[in-house]
């Protein structure tokens, strides 16, 4: 393999903050859920808050 084909195949992602952080599109890191799935829970939520304060008033 010749040196150009060789540098080039080692190349890495771009380094940012002088070499210090490495900045990845994506990462494994975290739970995944569907969008629609995160929207369905905030509306429950939003409503059984409502139902919650109006079965039983803090006031």
């Amino acid at each position: 393999m010749s040196k150009a084909r060789k540098r080039r195949k080692e190349l890495t992602a771009p380094l940012t903050a002088a070499g210090l952080i490495r900045f990845y599109e994506e990462s494994d890191v975290g739970i995944k859920v569907k969008p629609y799935v995160l929207i369905l829970l905030a509306l429950s939520l939003s409503i059984a808050a409502i139902v919650l304060q109006k079965v039983h008033p803090l006031y």
